[in-house]
């Protein structure tokens, strides 16, 4: 990811804080993955699992921005160097709040499990709009390991479908409530959880902006799509 420099041991700094930088990322998808087969199979254990990895991936976050700080420091980067590193420390964060909406994801289904709720819920419809996330974040983490402004713009019109598929699941959602009141607490557990899906989306999207900071030096975070084409044209 990093450019060469003159000092071989700057290039080993930038180059060590971004494979823990997709270290992290890497950890955080398997986190979401076994969310949603949490959700699929209503699995205690593997639900149980992903709230425990929190605590690694809130010491990751961590440890990383601390790398920054301490290159920064030492190094004072200018122009790209130092768009790379910010980027980074924010791209973090983001993997960090993903962690958080995936250990959302196995909380709640541990309360819909505990709550013993029907399984005729619509709960395996969520798999569509889990799965366009989660494939979001790795398109997106790709994306930043190559620095693919093309792939991140691609990212950010996609972010429109899972808010189109949670639209849709909402509706659903009233539609079963209505019907039968006794489905309401569940329901609303997973109109949390799908919710939870839905800002994964969104940190996806987060880090694809990140990608064409760096690259472009241009801040396009509340920029309309035609925009942001201009700028990575």
């Amino acid at each position: 990811m990093p450019e060469k420099h003159l000092s071989s041991q700057f290039d080993s700094e930038l180059t060590a804080v971004s494979t823990r930088f997709m270290e992290l990322g890497g950890l955080v998808e398997s986190q979401i993955r076994q969310a949603i087969y949490a959700l699929s199979q209503f699995s205690v254990e593997v639900a149980t699992q992903v709230t425990q990895t929190e605590t690694k991936v809130n010491a990751m976050e961590v440890e990383i921005d601390r790398e920054i700080s301490s290159i920064i420091g030492r190094r004072q980067p200018t122009a790209r160097d130092l768009r790379l590193l910010m980027a980074i420390s924010k791209a973090t964060a983001n993997l960090e709040r993903v962690g958080d909406e995936a250990e959302k994801i196995a909380r709640m289904v541990l309360s819909i499990i505990e709550s013993g709720a029907p399984r005729s819920l619509p709960s395996m419809e969520l798999r569509v709009a889990s799965d366009m996330a989660s494939g979001l974040l790795r398109k997106a983490l790709d994306a930043f390991a190559r620095l693919d402004t093309a792939t991140a713009l691609a990212i950010l019109k996609e972010d429109d479908l899972i808010d189109k598929e949670f639209d849709g699941f909402v509706r659903k959602l009233v539609t079963y409530m209505m019907e039968d009141p006794r489905t309401i607490s569940p329901s609303l557990d997973l109109l949390f959880l799908a919710k939870a899906i839905e800002r994964i989306g969104d940190h996806a999207k987060n880090i694809a902006e990140l990608i064409i900071y760096i690259v472009k030096g241009a801040d396009v975070r509340h920029t309309s799509i035609d925009q942001i084409e201009t700028v990575v044209k």
